[in-house]
């Protein structure tokens, strides 16, 4: 029988997704350029003052993908301590958040299209994280608007302290999945033959659903079986990252997937689902602090005129390269490695935020 439209739109989309994934950063670049609201008379140099951050934010993004958290918990630190070492200048913590959000969500959106063409999304997981993690999100971002700085650095700091320890203690690992459906690993990969079936389920692998309990194989042919319980452990842990997420730009990635290993979903599905929840949560967020800041008493009125135009013109495009390579990164390199070191990077930063906070530095 042949396949609907919509399906073949979504095979060729995953199919060719690298194309469209590139294309997005092009398009937000020159759109920028040519339609965003910036300073009078401004030239070259305004566009190019800060080519310097593409490495920084690359290298950022490769990371964090690698391990399915969020972009902003180094993008905020790095435009806090090492930012005003290089440019001279700092920046308000409204504006630190804005442009870790925008990179934040571009390189998540990519890295979520591969997640996605591999088949390791459970989008039925994601959809309920996205709905009820998105409240506590808006209502962070809207809170960033009118917390002190002392504060803001006090509850990064807190933030990160608590992703260190989830980071230091949580087992990422790829572990390999269960193997026992090896005659399933030919039909995966060209999608064909008699695999559990999902007819809205883009890409080639298959998904089935009997009673809560999920058989899920990707395109490599691997096998993995969990259930859906947890849905109260999730929805804490997702509620209390979400506010971090409006108001700091990261936490609910930090602090999501640790549920999702609590409550036995495999290690690989539950980065992929990851990907998707902190992406959505990251546009929306990017979005408050763009436009919400006129609906709060007292807040920042921030506009599309006050956002760094010539830092994200950078940033984007890196974050989006990063987001393509974190799937080879995490299979050339050992993942548990660069768990424990980003463990112990935020312990360091948080640490440096408490005494910001406290007005020691």
């Amino acid at each position: 029988m042949a396949e609907s439209t919509p399906k073949q739109v979504q095979k060729s989309f995953l199919r060719y997704q690298h194309l469209f994934v590139f294309a997005a950063p092009v398009v937000f670049v020159l759109g920028v350029f040519f339609a965003a609201p910036t300073p009078d008379g401004i030239g070259t140099g305004y566009w190019l003052e800060y080519w310097w951050l593409f490495p920084f934010f690359l290298l950022g993004a490769t990371i964090v993908n690698t391990v399915g958290i969020s972009g902003s918990a180094l993008f905020v630190p790095f435009l806090i301590f090492l930012y005003p070492l290089l440019a001279g200048g700092t920046l308000t913590p409204e504006t630190i958040v804005k442009v870790g959000l925008i990179s934040e969500s571009f390189g998540l959106s990519s890295s979520a299209v591969a997640f996605i063409q591999y088949g390791l999304v459970d989008r039925r997981l994601a959809t309920t994280l996205v709905v009820g993690g998105l409240p506590f999100v808006v209502g962070g971002a809207l809170l960033s608007f009118v917390i002190p700085a002392p504060l803001f650095h006090a509850a990064l700091g807190l933030a990160l302290i608590a992703a260190s320890v989830l980071m230091l203690k949580a087992d990422l690992s790829h572990e390999e999945p269960d193997e026992a459906a090896s005659g399933d690993a030919e039909v995966a990969t060209d999608g064909s033959g008699d695999l559990p079936d999902d007819a809205g389920k883009p890409g080639a692998a298959g998904v089935e659903a009997t009673d809560g309990s999920i058989t899920r194989v990707d395109r490599a042919g691997d096998t993995y079986y969990y259930t859906w319980s947890g849905y109260l452990e999730r929805f804490a842990n997702y509620s209390v990252g979400g506010v971090f997420q409006g108001l700091a730009g990261f936490g609910i990635g930090e602090l999501g997937i640790i549920s999702q290993l609590r409550t036995d979903v495999p290690v690989r599905v539950a980065i992929g689902t990851n990907h998707i929840v902190v992406a959505v949560t990251a546009v929306i967020a990017s979005l408050v602090h763009v436009f919400g800041g006129q609906f709060v008493p007292g807040g920042h009125t921030l506009s599309l005129a006050s956002t760094p135009w010539n830092m994200v013109v950078f940033t984007v495009p890196a974050t989006v390269t990063g987001g393509q390579i974190a799937p080879y990164v995490s299979n050339a390199i050992d993942t548990e490695l660069i768990q424990k070191g980003v463990g112990v990077l935020f312990a360091v930063i948080s640490v440096a935020l408490f005494l910001m906070a406290g007005n020691v530095v």
